[in-house]
């Protein structure tokens, strides 16, 4: 198994049992974010396209570009799937890791979730801290991955532009 599959399977596992509010965040917006389109999905980690070969809940698409010099691959779903099979992209959502000049990184709200997820309105105080902390935790296991954290600074340098 690779090592960036191992880090995204560590990531994951910290999300595991949390989410953005103690209640189902999915019931104030419909499950906005787990409704798409064909061509409309969650980019996966690198590695992380391993989990899904045989997939039957949804599929994976190439992106069409890299991040961080590995082609980047988005997984398209049917609208529902098994909780513990959700790509780390869904379990971190709405929240995004950007870095500063000097490389120190910070979760905030991811900008590309404000059109879907009502709780963008209210900044990262409406999260439910352990949501927050677990996230801040997955993103220091994907960091200390090499492909993993150059996929993270790409991802936050390309939506800099």
């Amino acid at each position: 198994m690779s090592s960036s599959l191992c880090a995204v399977r560590a990531a994951r596992a910290l999300l595991a049992s949390v989410t953005p509010l103690k209640t189902d965040c999915g019931r104030l917006c419909g499950g906005a974010c787990c409704q798409g389109d064909e061509e409309t999905g969650m980019l996966l980690f690198p590695g992380e396209e391993a989990l899904y070969a045989g997939c039957t809940f949804g599929r994976v698409l190439p992106a069409g570009f890299s991040l961080g010099g590995h082609a980047a691959s988005l997984f398209v779903c049917r609208g529902s799937c098994p909780r513990e099979s959700r790509p780390l992209a869904c379990r971190l959502f709405p929240l995004f890791l950007t870095f500063s000049g000097g490389g120190v990184s910070r979760i905030r709200l991811d900008t590309r979730a404000r059109f879907l997820c009502p709780l963008c309105d209210y900044g990262l105080q409406a999260l439910d801290p352990a949501f927050v902390s677990a996230a801040r935790r997955a993103y220091d296991v994907l960091l200390e991955n090499e492909a993993s954290k150059a996929y993270l600074l790409a991802l936050d340098a390309s939506l800099r532009l």
